[in-house]
């Protein structure tokens, strides 16, 4: 296959064993709440074999049914038995779910892990796997060290919930922190199934609904990483992790800094790889290519689970997709590149190169003379960045940066007279003073095109008070001087002959960052400044199997097609700017569907609105409206949402809305407000 091919998923319906699906399975835990899990069993003459967790709240039986069937199924035909478990609190399961990663939540899982090992079907081992909200617990639940867990898959990860996860980034508040947590509102307010749970699934979902916490403000109250975040980071102490472990993750997501830095960290038998893709499953990957997925996560329960010798630890540890130069787009359905592999990371394959900033240039050749620079962006800078976290979804790739760049203060280098390939963390370093006490430093690495076309290849950004790290607030001192550094994200990726290497630095990046509260400008002392660049020096890999596979997909029946619309508005009277995301019928566009075999219906709109006015940076406001309606005919619930984050020069506030109703009647209703002082942000 070349770099511009890719290939359909091949649906696999011939295995070698046939599989029964246990729709709900009861998982008493020693305090008597039940979890609620989905099984799949394959059916080995009552011969006992592995067994594989994801334990995730997203519901198994009409949330992430989509994807189950034809992941799950696929490891269930290959000779284990996988068991999907709603976590406590969510979908049928009792309880409440009071916030993300609780000790209570891993210690749930200990309990689960026990009880699939002690089951007829298990053989004693078992492996743990998810995504996102699953990829996070497998590790955190690994270094806990329950004894029939032998090995992991994390995919779409952290192992630093503070620096790298939705909420912040060097120590500036990501506006997904909002986002994420208004969603929380739609996904945690829908009902247990009553087929399943029974009469009582009105009065425990009511009482869920009026003990939901104010989810933004729960991650907006710890502004600083303090005890709060380090609790679940496994960073902290990766030695506690003793199993084998795969981590995977993709360019346009945005965990990647995570795959190189858990390598780093930990001692076990691992693997690391990391494709073009967004926050997805690989072998459902876009930006293309997609890849066989789930034949190398078999490969690997196959090793550690099984005790196979297959090819899975042959070759070098990392799997890393070069991603060559290509036009900046909105929408990337592929990307172009090819595969390279590193023994280990830190690698020898990697070199160092400085590059610095001479008369707007960026140069090879530092400067003796000294000079400064005034960096003041605009509050709008930064509309064309796209999204925080690619979903696959049209639109959500940055655009060129041509026009993001115009208001940022850039050094471009000549022509590169050869190509160069960039692997790991940039960084940007320089003195400067500031005439704020709280500001912003944000930094970018762009590829321009010989027409002038800008790429984004990666960006970081810096809270400056937060220098002498991110656990705690130093004001800076008006004028006074200070060595500012900024980590840009992990990239690879390769810049052409002729093309030119671009550095913008700016104060302001909107609307992926909420504003510091006044607008701040920055001196920069150029004869210090660096850009330190990973240039890589390594082979080309084999990389993973190329050929999608999956079992049968799950019966569904698209009932509308969804869409997600972008836009952006100017009011030139008031120089403000309006960003809106429209999810229509599903928020990653996914549409409106019903699950044949459930007979239920999922719709789930979310509008968002960011406004913003050049004028003044405490005129941010961020509305988010979302509809929820999931059920079937005679049951029903339709849920509307509407959250709003403001800031004042020393609070922000958030307020929340709630109106529910069961067949068209309302059952539920709640307003939340909560105030939450502002700590360097």
């Amino acid at each position: 296959m070349t770099n511009t091919e890719s290939k359909i998923k091949r649906i696999i319906t011939d295995f070698p064993y046939s599989v029964t699906v246990e729709e709900n399975v009861w998982i008493t835990m020693q305090d008597g709440t039940r979890l609620a899990a989905r099984i799949w069993l394959p059916q080995t003459n009552q011969v006992p074999v592995p067994g594989i967790l994801e334990y995730i709240p997203y519901r198994k039986r009409d949330g992430t049914r989509g994807r189950d069937e034809p992941m799950h199924g696929y490891f269930s035909g290959h000779g284990y038995a996988v068991v999907r478990v709603d976590m406590r609190g969510s979908g049928e399961s009792d309880g409440l779910l009071k916030d993300e990663y609780l000790k209570q939540e891993q210690d749930d899982a200990l309990e689960v892990i026990d009880w699939i090992s002690r089951q007829s079907w298990c053989d004693g081992k078992v492996g743990m796997m998810g995504k996102s909200w699953g990829g996070f617990n497998s590790l955190q639940v690994a270094a806990r060290r329950p004894p029939a867990l032998r090995a992991i898959i994390t995919v779409g990860f952290t192992d630093d919930r503070y620096n790298n996860d939705i909420h912040y980034k060097g120590g500036c508040l990501l506006n997904d922190n909002f986002w994420w947590g208004s969603i929380m509102f739609a996904y945690m307010c829908r009902p247990p199934e009553p087929i399943l749970v029974g009469k009582n699934w009105k009065s425990d979902w009511l009482k869920r609904l009026e003990e939901m916490p104010m989810w933004p403000a729960l991650w907006l109250e710890h502004q600083t990483r303090d005890s709060y975040w380090k609790h679940g980071s496994v960073c902290e102490n990766y030695e506690a992790i003793q199993v084998p472990v795969f981590a995977v993750d993709g360019w346009a997501d945005s965990y990647t800094n995570t795959v190189l830095s858990l390598m780093a960290g930990l001692t076990v038998p691992r693997k690391g790889l990391i494709g073009p893709w967004a926050h997805l499953y690989a072998h459902d990957g876009i930006p293309g290519p997609a890849i066989g997925f789930l034949q190398e996560a078999k490969k690997w329960w196959d090793y550690w689970l099984k005790g196979i010798h297959n090819d899975i630890m042959d070759g070098q540890m990392i799997n890393v997709y070069m991603e060559e130069s290509m036009l900046p787009n909105s929408a990337y359905p592929f990307s172009r590149g090819r595969w390279v592999g590193l023994n280990s990371w830190p690698t020898e394959e990697v070199l160092t190169k400085k590059l610095y900033m001479v008369d707007g240039k960026l140069t090879e050749k530092a400067s003796v003379k000294e000079a400064s620079i005034l960096i003041k962006t605009p509050q709008n800078h930064g509309l064309l960045a796209g999204e925080w976290m690619g979903a696959g979804v049209a639109g959500e790739s940055p655009c060129d940066q041509r026009l993001d760049d115009g208001m940022a203060i850039t050094f471009t280098s000549e022509p590169l007279e050869e190509p160069l390939e960039i692997l790991g963390y940039p960084e940007f370093v320089g003195e400067m003073t500031c005439d704020e006490s709280y500001a912003m430093l944000f930094a970018q690495i762009s590829d321009v095109f010989l027409d002038g076309a800008v790429a984004r290849v990666t960006y970081g950004v810096m809270n400056l008070s937060h220098l002498e790290g991110h656990d705690k607030v130093v004001p800076l001192r008006k004028g006074e001087k200070v060595k500012a550094h900024v980590s840009l994200d992990c990239c690879a990726h390769r810049f052409e002959k002729g093309h030119r290497i671009r550095l913008s630095l700016a104060t302001t990046f909107w609307p992926m960052f909420w504003n510091m509260p006044k607008e701040a400008a920055l001196t920069l002392k150029l004869q210090t400044a660096e850009l330190i660049l990973p240039e890589f020096h390594g082979k080309d890999a084999k990389g993973p199997d190329m050929q999608p596979e999956s079992a049968s997909p799950t019966p569904m029946t698209l009932l509308s097609e969804g869409r997600v619309d972008r836009s952006i508005a100017y009011d030139i009277v008031t120089d403000t700017w309006t960003c809106i995301t429209n999810g229509i019928g599903g928020v990653f566009g996914e549409g409106i569907y019903r699950f044949d075999e459930i007979d239920t219906t999922v719709e789930h709109d979310l509008k968002r609105e960011l406004v913003l006015s050049n004028q003044n940076p405490l005129s941010a406001v961020y509305t988010i409206r979302q509809k929820m309606k999931i059920g079937r005919d005679g049951w029903m619930i339709d849920a509307d949402i509407v959250t709003t984050q403001k800031a004042d020069i020393k609070n922000f506030y958030l307020t929340a809305t709630m109106d529910v109703k069961e067949n068209e009647k309302i059952v539920f209703q709640k307003e939340w407000k909560k105030t939450v002082k502002r700590s360097g942000l």
